[in-house]
Formats: C-alpha cells, sequence, structure tokens
C-alpha cells in the first residue's frame, strides 16, 4: 500500500482546484486554443485527485499552470509536493504515493526509471533552466559571479544532492576552482568553503531556501536558477549568468509514476495532466517565467 505524505511532508504541499483556489496570481502567460482537453472535460468528469511531486524551483509556475487546468478541469484536485529532486525522488522509492514526478535534472528522473517506478513512454524533457549569481540590490558586494564568489561574507549553496548545488559545483569544477572528481554531488559544503578560502556557507536543502537567504539578507549571495529570480526583480541583482558551458543543461524532465493505488479516474486524470503540462499553453506560461522551453 502506498503511503501518505506526513505531516512534517506537507508543510511543502500545495492542493489546488477550484473550490480551493480564487483567481490567479498575477502571472503573464498567453492562453491558446488546444486539443488535450477533447474527452472528459468540464465539470461532468468524475471528482479526484492526483498527486504531482515538483522541484521547489517550479512551484510558482505550477501554481499557475494548476489554476489555469482548473479552468476547465474544476473536480480534479492537483495536490503538489515540492521539495529538492532528491529528497522528492527518496520519497518515491519509500512508497509515498505519487501520480507525476517533475524534476530539476536527468540524474533522479533516471533513477526512478532504473528502479521501476516510471510508467513506461511518459517521460519527457519539459524546460531548460540556467544557473544565476545572485545578491540583494545595493548590497555593496565585490562578487561579480563565481570566479570571485569566495570573496562574499556568506553565500548560500545548496547541498550536492540538490541540482542546483549539484550544477554549481560542476561550474566550479570546470573552472579549475574545485578539483575533478566523477560525482561532483559528492562534493560536500566544507570542501567548497576550503577551495574557496575559507568562505562562509549557510547549506540549504533545496533552491527555495537559497534564494530566501539571499532575499531576507542573511547571505550575501547565492547561487539559485533564473526562473526563481520572477517576482524578485526589484529586490535581486543577478551578478553572473552561467553558461551552460560550465553546467550543463538544466533540463527538467517529468514522467508518470507507477501508481498501483490510483482507480481509473485518477489516472485517467495524471494522463491529462501530463499532456497539459507538454502542451503548447503550457509552454507560454513556462516561457514567461524565464524558463527555456527549446528544449528537445
Amino acid at each position: 500500500m502506498k503511503k501518505k505524505l506526513s505531516a512534517a511532508v506537507l508543510a511543502g504541499v500545495m492542493v489546488f482546484s477550484m473550490a480551493g483556489c480564487s483567481g490567479g496570481n498575477g502571472a503573464s502567460g498567453a492562453a491558446g486554443d488546444t486539443d488535450i482537453n477533447a474527452e472528459d472535460t468540464g465539470p461532468d468528469e468524475e471528482e479526484t485527485e492526483i498527486q504531482v511531486f515538483i522541484a521547489a524551483s517550479l512551484n510558482t509556475v505550477m501554481t499557475d499552470l494548476a489554476e489555469k487546468y482548473n479552468e476547465e478541469h474544476p473536480n480534479v484536485k492537483i495536490t503538489y509536493n515540492a521539495d529538492s529532486s532528491g529528497t522528492l525522488l527518496t520519497q518515491i522509492q519509500e512508497g509515498y504515493e505519487c501520480d507525476i514526478f517533475f524534476s530539476a535534472a536527468q540524474k533522479q528522473m533516471d533513477d526512478l526509471e532504473a528502479d521501476g517506478l516510471m510508467v513506461e513512454g511518459t517521460r519527457a524533457n519539459v524546460v531548460n533552466n540556467q544557473v544565476v549569481v545572485v545578491t540583494l540590490k545595493d548590497s555593496g558586494t565585490a562578487v561579480t559571479g563565481l570566479e570571485d564568489i569566495g570573496s562574499a561574507e556568506s553565500i548560500a549553496l545548496a547541498g550536492g544532492s540538490v541540482p542546483v548545488g549539484k550544477y554549481t559545483r560542476q561550474a566550479l569544477v570546470n573552472l579549475g576552482m574545485l578539483p575533478k572528481t566523477d560525482d561532483v554531488a559528492a562534493i560536500t559544503t566544507e570542501e567548497v568553503s576550503e577551495a574557496l578560502g575559507g568562505a562562509e556557507i549557510s547549506e540549504q536543502d533545496n533552491v527555495s531556501k537559497v534564494l530566501t537567504a539571499v532575499v531576507e539578507g542573511s547571505c550575501e549571495v547565492g547561487t539559485t536558477y533564473y526562473s526563481d529570480t520572477y517576482g524578485y526583480e526589484d529586490d535581486l541583482e543577478i551578478l553572473e549568468t552561467v553558461s551552460y558551458d560550465l553546467t550543463g543543461n538544466v533540463i527538467y524532465p517529468i514522467a508518470r509514476v507507477i501508481n498501483e493505488e490510483a482507480d481509473d479516474a485518477q489516472t485517467a486524470a495524471a494522463e491529462d495532466f501530463l499532456k497539459f503540462v507538454l502542451s503548447d499553453e503550457a509552454r507560454e506560461v513556462f516561457d514567461s517565467y524565464y524558463f527555456d522551453t527549446n528544449v528537445e
């Protein structure tokens, strides 16, 4: 039997349905005609709920997409569990109920597939992203980017198991600031600090917490995703947009997860919502939130 999320896990969960959401969040994103809702649409659908595990950096855009989806599917409740991709994968492996997994890196999706937990033929790459070095506007930092990030008094950095933390480590390796290794995710925060001359690093367990540490001023700089700066344009300064040459592509894959507890209505809703996320309408929304949808 699949396990439901515990109270501790529920702290990162968001639930969406027309009954539970009042209006949008003011985000832009043009809505176009689409045929993804060609059958079993609208209020005649059977009431059901789907569990969607999403990388923390997808919080804002997926909130918007859930609201748009519920305009046509008011009887489908979408429950998001948002956290680092590594944490989400562990929860799925431990048997927590999940219908769709939307990861911020290929590694976690590869592991899901290797474990036989993915519905075959449902995996797709959705968006690309970029790592950015950020600080508060008017912070007066001397940091200009990754190459001199060690001069900051404090740095917010995700752990190596978190995709943005892994991509940051990969960039530092490619810059020659960290030694080459077969698994950059295994580079500890202490090792990064030592390589940066003993810089004070505040390790965070997901990308949203990195952003919060910088926005609240507890850390001078941090590395997050370009998409996470959406809505913070008046607060943050992007010191560097790190090139794909340094990080590699930051591809976000999505797939349905095998859920033996799901009935026909839940399975159908999961299939349909996945199609919606891959639609042209959703692509326009991703673009508006600073994601790169030019992926294969």
